[in-house]
């Protein structure tokens, strides 16, 4: 069996050194467009900073490795460009030669990634990008000459190579054209990576695009510039489908080739995976474009099954991701809440902000999580995680939970494993759980930060339980203190009408909305506390709402 690979990172290769492992007979070639495969792309931001500091352990396997080994042809710096579906036959560019081969297949899988967008602006040829190896070695050619660097787009690539940037020395600024980065992140969670940024020292442009670059300078959209000896385009990418489109495989809306459960395209005899191909979203079913190297891989190797005759079916995806900015994990899966809004969703939203492990455990620090329910079936649409240490271990739990259909309460009662400089004995994801079940019984209800000008607009009276250093230091403007070790003492002297609670991060106020639930008085916790509040504030006034 002749089987062609277009492709050679993540799914093109998992593909073939599974079809390998499969069918020890076949012919199997690898075509690669870039000089090297099966590389580190996820660890190519890393080696700029000079976190990774040998470039050859970016460097998985050679084709030399992998013509020993598995016995697969791999030919670099080889472009396919052109598909005969009838003849079942490839055309590929040697590009150091400018020679055209033809090659025939009994199999064609078309793993090709996807390519960086490019803004249309002046000077945009000044502008470097991040794909494979040799843009890494141009970045870091250039970042050796430069003391300043515009990085465009606060996407994974983005923050990373702006974290690494500044790891060389550089001065950096961010330029991102939506009101955040990260965009999977909701607001007031992607405020704590912004916090980050600034920290050290990032210049963050946020609502602002580059009008054009110049010999030194990003021009931005008000003529104000930013000083730019280096210039990184990371706006995000779209699926390098042509070389498919062109061979009459059927394409998504959004570009990505079409594929059924099994990685078959709507042309017989073609099958793609990866970064190019459409998946299928694992709440609602719809089309998705995800482009993740671990869902990369795992289709290469499922569709090394489909190939070799083997039962498989592709899953759908979550969108599972996890970035590393100056010491801070940034996490989501599945849908945000602005996303589950925008469906028609009745939510159930839940803010925390636990202790990466037990509190009386020396080195304990804080995480911020949040989690998207729907309020009719109790499913889990999403969660997010920002933190210093564990917010890892509680997406990939609840990821997990997802995949196996658990509802938001269960996660109250799953046994996970515990020490306390690990965890707590309620572990942060069984806290998740517990909140959501008392909301689904009725045992408390909640307000979003986002909804707290509206409900004081109607003439809710805001109710701050904290202590009297605590609310000195920072309150909700017109918010009346009692602190909850007085509030059974003081009730009477709470206003009729509705009430808002709140504290630091929720506790303390969902304990007073239950003492007040008992002496017959309704009150809604203002979920997360101070620490949602406010970072959701500071978002909301950065993007001038």
């Amino acid at each position: 069996m002749r089987i062609i690979i277009v492709g050679g990172v993540a799914g093109g290769m998992s593909a073939a050194t599974r079809l390998r492992r499969l069918d020890e007979s076949a012919e199997i070639t690898v075509i690669e467009r870039s000089g090297n495969v099966s590389f580190a792309n996820c660890g190519l931001p890393y080696h700029v900073g000079g976190v990774i500091e040998d470039r050859a352990d970016l460097l998985l396997q050679t084709p030399q490795s992998l013509a020993a080994r598995f016995g697969i042809d791999v030919r670099v710096r080889h472009e396919a460009i052109g598909i005969d579906p009838a003849a079942r036959s490839l055309t590929v560019r040697e590009l150091d030669t400018g020679r055209t081969v033809e090659l025939f297949y009994d199999a064609l899988l078309l793993s090709p990634g996807a390519r960086p967008v490019r803004p249309p602006i002046p000077g945009i040829e000044r502008a470097l990008g991040l794909r494979n190896v040799e843009d890494t070695d141009a970045i870091v050619a250039a970042a050796g000459e430069a003391s300043t660097a515009v990085v465009i787009g606060g996407g994974f690539i983005g923050v990373e190579l702006a974290e690494n940037l500044v790891r060389r020395g550089l001065a950096v600024t961010l330029v991102e054209g939506a009101d955040q980065v990260l965009a999977p992140l909701d607001p007031e969670m992607a405020e704590l990576v912004h916090e980050r940024l600034r920290a050290h020292g990032v210049r963050l442009l946020l609502g602002r695009t580059v009008a054009s670059i110049g010999p030194s300078q990003a021009v931005l959209d008000d003529g104000s510039t930013a000083p730019a000896d280096l210039v990184v385009a990371a706006v995000g990418v779209r699926p390098d489908s042509q070389l498919a489109a062109r061979a009459g495989c059927e394409l998504g809306p959004q570009g990505g080739i079409l594929v059924d459960d099994h990685f078959a395209t709507s042309v017989p005899g073609i099958w793609a995976v990866g970064d190019a191909v459409q998946k299928t979203d694992a709440i609602d079913g719809s089309g998705a474009m995800v482009a993740l190297a671990q869902t990369a891989n795992l289709q290469g190797r499922s569709v090394a099954d489909a190939i070799a005759g083997r039962p498989v079916t592709d899953r759908p995806v979550l969108g599972s991701f996890i970035v590393g900015v100056f010491g801070l994990q940034a996490a989501a899966t599945g849908w945000n809440e602005r996303r589950a809004r925008a469906a028609g969703r009745k939510l159930r939203i839940i803010h925390t902000h636990p202790s990466d492990h037990a509190g009386y455990y020396p080195g304990a620090e804080q995480m911020h999580l949040k989690l998207v329910v729907d309020a009719n079936t109790d499913a889990i649409l999403g969660a997010q995680g920002v933190g210093a240490s564990g917010v890892d271990k509680r997406l990939d739990v609840i990821a997990t939970a997802m995949a196996g259909g658990l509802r938001a309460a269960a996660l109250g009662r799953l046994e996970l494993a515990y020490a306390p400089q690990f965890s707590s004995a309620k572990d942060p994801v069984n806290m998740l759980g517990f909140i959501d079940e008392n909301q689904r019984d009725g045992l408390a209800e909640t307000l979003q930060w986002h909804e707290l000008d509206a409900a004081v607009a109607a003439g809710a009276t805001v109710v701050d339980v904290r202590t009297p250093a605590e609310h000195a230091g920072a309150a909700i403007p017109g918010s009346l203190l009692i602190p909850l070790d007085e509030l059974r003492d003081r009730l009477d002297e709470l206003p009729d009408g509705e009430l808002v609670v709140h504290c630091a991060v929720g506790l303390r106020g969902y304990l007073a909305c239950r003492i007040l639930a008992q002496h017959g008085r309704r009150a809604r916790n203002l979920d997360g506390g101070m620490a949602t509040w406010s970072r959701g504030s500071a978002a909301s006034r950065a993007s001038g709402q």
